[in-house]
């Protein structure tokens, strides 16, 4: 007889036919908080990365692949990095962390 009692309770305090606007709303208002603080920054920091790589030129003093070099040639999707007075090797312009 309690449990039926418990179930009866349990039934009546439950929304009927489902709050969906709220869910949806609820939804909305957790992908708008996620955007703000994780997507947009992220685009923005992508696209001073970008434009620091498209800005690479000769002469450059980089960090590459932890190695600090200066750019000898630029390539489409390399440079060639002097590390040392006649050694230059070869690294992907995504390996560019920084340039001074």
């Amino acid at each position: 007889m309690e449990e039926t009692a418990v179930i009866d309770n349990v039934a009546q305090t439950a929304p009927a036919g489902g709050d969906w606007m709220g869910l949806l709303l609820y939804c909305v208002v957790v992908f708008a908080i996620i955007y703000i603080f994780m997507v947009r920054p992220n685009k923005k920091r992508m696209a001073e990365y970008q434009k620091m790589i498209d800005s690479l030129k000769v002469g450059n003093r980089v960090l590459a692949a932890g190695i600090y070099g200066t750019i000898k040639k630029v390539n489409e999707n390399t440079l060639e990095i002097e590390i040392a007075k006649g050694v230059v090797v070869e690294v992907s312009k995504n390996a560019v962390a920084s340039v001074e």
